[in-house]
């Protein structure tokens, strides 16, 4: 049964494989353009964040500091918003900013995995499907009057010709899909790194605070 089974679907050809291909490339420029939108509205200029919060910090301006950072919902902003509200709290600022930073990290990580699996694999699914296709063709050789060997031969080119379109369509869908997920991978890395960066801003003012406090003590 499951012999059967099996021979039955290398004898479908690549027609199916190309429709699925066709709608992992849809799912995937879906993603694309909502990705695109995502980091563009969440957005920030780093240096000038860092510049200014670094001012306020010195001068001792948390209320200040915090108003800086509050509106904002990049990486950056809702990773130095929750350092600073836990410097009224006595906790853990360098925790509370790690753990803000993975949360972060993982929205903006999110439906990524797509892309780079998609893009690793769609070369082999558009080459399963040649194979399919080849197989389907010498099926059909096998099927023909043996005696018209000239129609024969132009029906099995025929055949891998378009069996062959699997593997091309497969490269096709695979190569933006990459672009596009090491382009945003490298967006999301130096979000990470001005958010790691900026938190030690954060943490050095809460040792000062913290010498402070225990010199008065």
């Amino acid at each position: 049964m499951f012999d059967k089974s099996l021979v039955v679907l290398s004898l479908m050809g690549a027609h199916w494989v190309l429709q699925l291909l066709l709608v992992l490339s849809l799912i995937s420029v879906a993603i694309m353009v909502e990705r695109a939108l995502f980091y563009f509205r969440h957005r920030i200029d780093a240096r000038e964040l860092a510049t200014r919060l670094g001012q306020l910090l010195d001068e001792g301006d948390l209320a200040g500091a915090r108003a800086l950072v509050a509106p904002g919902d990049a990486m950056e902003a809702r990773v130095l918003c929750e350092g600073l509200r836990g410097l009224d709290h006595g906790a853990s600022v360098e925790q509370l900013m790690d753990g803000e930073l993975v949360r972060q990290k993982s929205r903006f990580e999110e439906r990524l995995m797509f892309l780079g699996t998609l893009g690793n694999n769609a070369p082999f699914i558009g080459l399963f499907g040649t194979v399919l296709g080849i197989i389907k063709a010498f099926h059909d050789l096998s099927l023909n009057d043996p005696t018209r060997a000239g129609s024969s031969a132009s029906a099995v080119m025929a055949g891998i010709s378009e069996a062959l379109v699997a593997t091309a369509v497969g490269l096709a869908v695979a190569l933006p899909a990459v672009v596009a997920f090491n382009y945003f991978k490298g967006i999301v890395k130096r979000a990470v790194a001005n958010s790691e960066s900026m938190a030690k801003l954060v943490s050095a003012h809460a040792e000062r605070l913290g010498a402070v406090a225990r010199e008065a003590a």
